[in-house]
């Protein structure tokens, strides 16, 4: 939204256009040393120059993006009372990093757990891919015991039938 409010062809605008996936790395990953040229501002700059210089086009957008890198941190770090006062801050951001912050309140129990805890349902997330996978690939089962059967199949918790030795002998 605040990429909108600049002219197309400002050094602002081009900031925050086309090297959007720099603002949603961590500080720590951009490159500090070495700058390189692009076209799309015309200058000769490092990973680091473009974001600061980026968000400093908007206070509103600079609040949003500290925010949002103090948050990775407490994450990272498991620092569940850094999380909790971070989603009860008071800083003017952005309306759609407030309404973040809003489900985040709104859901603080499981965010904090989230946070502190090591477990994940990451496995159990796969399995319901892999069997959303089969049901597109089959374009629906019209019986479903053979849904089921073919799950079972693809996780090896029974395995198709032998075929007759006899009719392979002849």
């Amino acid at each position: 939204r605040t990429m909108k409010t600049f002219d197309k062809k400002s050094r602002e605008y081009q900031l925050l256009k086309s090297p959007w996936k720099l603002y949603l790395k961590k500080y720590d990953e951009l490159e500090k040393i070495h700058p390189r040229y692009n076209w799309h501002y015309k200058d000769c700059l490092t990973q680091v120059q473009v974001v600061m210089e980026g968000i400093g086009a908007n206070t509103t957008l600079e609040n949003s993006y500290n925010l949002m890198q103090s948050f990775i941190k407490a994450i990272e770090d498991g620092d569940t009372q850094k999380i909790e006062s971070l989603i009860v801050s008071k800083d003017s951001i952005g309306a759609l990093m407030h309404k973040t912050l809003l489900t985040f309140k709104h859901n603080l129990k499981a965010v904090l757990n989230g946070a502190a805890l090591t477990y994940s349902n990451g496995c159990l997330e796969g399995f319901n891919r892999k069997i959303k996978q089969i049901e597109r690939t089959a374009f629906g089962y019209s019986n479903f015991i053979n849904l089921l059967t073919r799950i079972r199949l693809e996780e090896n918790l029974f395995k198709e039938k032998e075929p007759n030795s006899l009719l392979m002998a002849a």
